[in-house]
């Protein structure tokens, strides 16, 4: 709740001066049961015709500025509670970014997106309806109290009565429903998670033919987060009726009292009208309160959920990148270096030692699951080495600011990701001040020139996830990205698995002239075959590591997998 309320700080106006115009608006609705008695009591039995007009026009005049109120305090209402929710979703979209790899595996991307879409919309929700409500429904209910003890004292008693019950039944629904809408929100991860996956994967889906599958699998988890809202809605639902409930047995003990105390005299008939005026007011306030404790309730488990994002830590980011030191070569190397994913179990690295001079080319080859790529994202440090050291020109990576580091890397993912814009605009992402000349440079050294012409130039647009492009394609531009910023290491995680042997052949002998020092990973002998040295992974471990003619002389492994491909080409 305290990142709720830290952004709430900047509408602290708005924030104040919706439940104040609330307020003078429950103050003309507070005075309209008196009028209405001394309409009945003084208007009409005396038949003072001048009388009813001014307590007509009286009554038209807090109508009037009852509307000019309650619609003023709406629009600060309205204003606090979008600009909090624009804001929690910024503060959210900025700490998502500054997540390490490991918190992105843990929470999920499902649960990142329900924490951005539908928490924020119902904390947003709950923040309006609270300015509204929160204090005009309390001031309203006593308020009415207070004024039907002017009215007759033992009268009033009822409301005396009455007001703790109904305090009791809100209290109780309150506390009932917190915890189910946590648990309906979890729910709605799992269902955004299933609906993410069915889209992203619509091919492989009716490539196999189990749309039927996938289509009870959905229902499965939609019906479960159904029960999940029925279970607390259900809940929340007993807080309208018991409030009728109450209320209403309050009407009639108001009535019969009132009606023994009119006929002895102590009672005016107006009296018993304003009574029940005050008991109506009540009960309508009630109604809103209910609703009110329903949506927060929501808004409350929403925002512990966004409190949960907004309070994790965040990637560390090393010192500060101001007098840091630079990295002024290409060189790296990695001495006694394990891995354990979180929660991974078995090391998925171990004892690696290996690295490159500047310049240099390196192959890390090996089977699926081998740890290749977990072995890539250690220089960038996306994952930390969970033993030994891993130093980039010199220095421990650890010691490095991120921004530096990274800044210093050009990582091509096995995924190509591109992004909705242009060619140029997409290249731009390795460097914003890249000239045109400079962009046209490393999509010649990608192999991409032909994808340049195909598409019309640099300023030709590129559709989300770059549908619009083949798989080669988007590999090639993704690598022109990377050598836009002129990196000093360039690690390319089997990231020209779609290109052919000549064009990926290119590619190296083009790389080769860059002058930076060149990690490739790939599964296939022919990328990594003509590299300075060729690492061989087995099972997270260096099985064994020289040129390409070295392997093939000692490592029964390597020769294992160069003949099986070799035969393969054939």
């Amino acid at each position: 709740m305290k990142h709720l309320f830290s952004c709430l700080k900047r509408y602290r106006a708005e924030a104040v001066l919706s439940p104040l115009f609330k307020l003078l608006e429950a103050g003309m609705e507070l005075l309209v049961p008196l009028v209405v008695a001394k309409i009945i009591d003084v208007g009409i039995a005396d038949a003072d015709k001048t009388y009813l007009l001014h307590a007509f026009l009286l009554l038209a005049g807090f109508a009037v500025m009852g509307l000019g109120f309650a619609l003023t305090a709406q629009y600060f209402a309205a204003k606090a509670a979008v600009g909090t929710g624009a804001e929690l979703r910024r503060r959210l979209f900025c700490k998502m970014q500054s997540f390490s790899f490991t918190q992105i595996d843990e929470m999920g991307a499902a649960s990142m997106l329900t924490r951005m879409t539908s928490d924020v919309n119902q904390a947003q929700t709950g923040v309006n309806m609270t300015l509204r409500l929160l204090l005009r429904s309390p001031i309203v209910v006593f308020g009415a109290t207070a004024l039907a003890f002017t009215v007759d004292v033992k009268a009033a008693c009822v409301f005396v009565a009455l007001i703790p019950l109904l305090a009791l039944v809100v209290a109780a629904v309150m506390a009932a429903c917190v915890p189910g809408y946590r648990a309906v929100q979890q729910k709605m991860d799992g269902l955004y998670l299933s609906t993410r996956e069915n889209l992203t994967g619509v091919r492989v889906v009716r490539a196999f033919r189990l749309e039927e599958q996938e289509t009870a699998a959905f229902e499965e988890k939609s019906n479960a987060l159904e029960r999940a809202q029925k279970r607390v809605g259900r809940i929340a639902a007993l807080t309208g009726p018991l409030t009728f409930i109450l209320v209403n047995v309050a009407v009639i003990v108001l009535i019969w009292a009132g009606a023994i105390r009119v006929e002895h005299g102590a009672l005016k008939q107006g009296d018993v009208v304003a009574l029940y005026g005050y008991l109506a007011l009540i009960l309508v306030e009630l109604v809103k309160f209910a609703n009110l404790i329903v949506t927060t309730a929501k808004a409350v488990s929403c925002a512990k959920r966004i409190g949960a994002v907004l309070d994790q830590p965040g990637e560390a980011q090393g010192p500060a990148a101001e007098g840091g030191p630079e990295i002024l070569s290409g060189d790296f190397y990695l001495k006694d270096v394990s891995f354990t994913y979180a929660g991974g179990g078995a090391p998925a690295l171990s004892d690696i030692t290996f690295g490159a001079r500047n310049g240099e080319t390196v192959g890390i080859l090996g089977g699926t699951g081998a740890g290749k790529s977990t072995l890539a994202r250690l220089l960038p440090r996306f994952y930390e080495a969970t033993e030994g050291v891993v130093t980039v020109g010199g220095l421990n990576v650890k010691e490095i600011p991120l921004k530096t580091l990274r800044g210093a890397i050009g990582y091509v993912p096995q995924k190509a990701v591109l992004f909705r814009g242009t060619i140029g605009e997409n290249l731009r992402w390795g460097n914003e001040t890249a000239t045109d000349g400079e962009l046209t440079e490393a999509i010649r050294v990608a192999q991409a020139e032909d994808v340049l012409e195909a598409k019309g130039g640099l300023q030709a647009v590129i559709e989300q996830e770059g549908r619009n492009l083949s798989g080669g394609q988007r590999q090639r531009l993704t690598i022109a990205r990377a050598l836009v910023k002129k990196p000093r290491i360039l690690i390319l995680d089997d990231s020209s698995s779609a290109l052919d042997y000549a064009t990926d052949a290119r590619l190296r002998a083009a790389l080769k002239t860059v002058g930076c020092t060149v990690l490739i990973i790939s599964q296939r002998v022919a990328s990594v075959m003509d590299a300075d040295r060729i690492v061989v992974l087995e099972e997270g471990r260096i099985a064994d590591m020289g040129t390409h003619g070295e392997l093939m002389a000692r490592s029964a492994l390597y020769r294992e997998i160069y003949a099986s491909q070799t035969e393969e080409k054939k």
